[in-house]
């Protein structure tokens, strides 16, 4: 009898919180909001695939519509214009993140780029990564690794044409980025080093991204313990704390093998270059790292860069297997460009294959590998199309839906490469009818890298083989289904024969 009353009495309180705060926020013209139920908000309309669930509201509420997660206020974005509005006109209004459980355990207490608030200090270390770490003359000297990593690729294929065994391309693809990632970052040989298990990485990502991607209770319901109390009782602690001290003996590990005087070193990777700044570092710089902020670095590499170039290149085979005419089209185009006597691929080659390049901006407009853009969080009070946002509300971006939308794209479910024809719509953070890499101060700046591991890595398997449907099936059989939640993977992975031409 006590504990129920208890329990009245609490959810009392919550909803009387709820109430004042719908009191206090209707003085403002707030965007137009589905029906929400006290305390939980919104939750109960967002299902598996939430940019899926967030673009069938927005068709009924329109392109700039409030939610309620819990508590917690968010504005939903899912047209071009309110996009512009938001990641440009309102860019630095809106350039904070919101302090999570799951990101300020994995950033180690916000010692990264990718989920720092923002402030002074993200500012500095947002200089230095695209300064030192992701600028094009930094990337460049990364070369000869993905062409290395493409090239050992290659030859595994082959061995399965020999057979015409079906590939898992979906798991190819992911050994190849973390192949040249592992080794841009952590100078370690992904097929050979004594501290990774190829089995266990790909595990330890999905866990990642899945325990982040979780809503967490005390984020959404901060108030008097409850939210923390909940995700004690359901595991969700105790989620997260097993991904962060998987990722972390890691990357202690790696470090330590960096700080080994008797390491051979064959290049340079981001581990050397945030070691030698902590070495030099004086008291008056204004950029101070730690082994924590290696390791925050190291988090944001590990969760964005592995899985997203990977995801675009399975999505692309996937669109070009369902359509043979369309492969083979591209695969002539590459072809007659660069001979049929080449025996490697090298990233000069890239450019020389323009419709290959419409391949891939197509993709990132029907199948973005990240469907949401990770969330803001405004700072101050801004207007969008007409609507007030409040300081504190989250702010996502559908580019998912975006890239759908009728009224910006003709036939927009059809995978047609074509519509880049002449057209200047780029996906570098300027034309807002494409964001595979968001806009702003919070643009990606891993993308030099991630485009570069793409377009060697799909150019690798169209020249060199042709690729049909295992026995008993038809092109017609393959499917679109996704999966997913901070990123968006076909849910069948992707088996192709691979039969080699080159």
């Amino acid at each position: 009898m006590a504990i129920s009353l208890l329990c009245f009495c609490f959810v009392t309180f919550l909803t009387l919180i709820f109430l004042v705060k719908k009191i206090k926020q209707s003085k403002w013209n707030l965007p137009p909001t589905p029906p929400t139920f006290p305390v939980i908000g919104n939750l109960h309309q967002i299902g598996e695939l939430p940019h899926r669930s967030l673009q069938s509201l927005a068709q009924r509420f329109g392109p700039v519509m409030l939610i309620h997660f819990g508590f917690v206020p968010v504005v939903v974005i899912t047209s071009k214009e309110a996009a512009e509005e938001v990641l440009r006109t309102h860019d630095l209004d809106c350039c904070s993140r919101p302090k999570l459980v799951g990101t300020r355990l994995l950033s180690r207490d916000f010692k990264d780029v990718g989920f720092t608030p923002y402030g002074e200090e993200w500012k500095e270390r947002r200089k230095f990564a695209v300064r030192e770490l992701f600028c094009l003359k930094k990337v460049q000297s990364f070369r000869h690794i993905r062409e290395e990593e493409c090239n050992l690729l290659v030859r595994k294929l082959s061995e399965s044409a020999v057979n015409r065994t079906p590939v898992d391309l979906s798991k190819t693809l992911f050994w190849l980025t973390a192949s040249i990632l592992f080794r841009v970052a952590l100078g370690q040989d992904f097929h050979e080093s004594k501290f990774i298990d190829k089995e266990e990485i790909e595990e330890l990502v999905f866990e990642a991204e899945t325990a982040l991607a979780s809503f967490t209770c005390s984020d959404i319901f901060p108030v008097a313990g409850l939210g923390w109390l909940v995700d004690w009782f359901s595991g969700q602690h105790k989620r997260l704390n097993d991904v962060f001290l998987k990722l972390d003996t890691l990357f202690q590990l790696v470090i330590d093998d960096h700080m080994n005087p008797g390491r051979t070193k064959n290049h340079e990777d981001i581990i050397d270059a945030m070691l030698d700044v902590i070495h030099k570092q004086g008291k008056n710089d204004s950029l101070k790292l730690t082994v924590d902020h290696i390791k925050g670095f190291l988090a944001n590499i590990f969760l964005a860069g592995i899985d997203t170039g990977a995801i675009t290149m399975i999505w692309a085979m996937t669109e070009l297997a369902k359509k043979p005419k369309l492969m083979k089209k591209v695969q002539d185009e590459i072809r007659d460009c660069l001979g049929n006597n080449k025996e490697t691929i090298t990233e000069e080659d890239v450019d020389k294959v323009p419709y290959l390049k419409l391949v891939i901006k197509e993709t990132f407009r029907l199948h973005p590998a990240a469907p949401l853009i990770l969330p803001r969080e405004t700072m101050s009070h801004m207007k969008v199309q007409g609507y007030d946002i409040l300081p504190k509300t989250r702010i996502l971006v559908n580019t998912w839906a975006i890239g759908r939308d009728p009224k910006l794209w003709t036939e927009p479910e059809e995978f047609n490469p074509e519509r880049f024809i002449d057209s200047h719509v780029d996906y570098r953070g300027q034309h807002y009818e494409l964001l595979p890499f968001g806009s702003g101060r919070r643009m990606c700046p891993g993308m030099p890298m991630g485009i570069a591991t793409v377009e060697l890595g799909l150019l690798n398997l169209l020249y060199f083989f042709d690729w049909r449907v295992p026995d008993g099936m038809t092109h017609k059989d393959i499917d679109t289904e996704e999966a997913g939640t901070l990123t968006t993977v076909k849910k069948v992975p992707l088996k192709l024969v691979p039969v080699r031409v080159m």
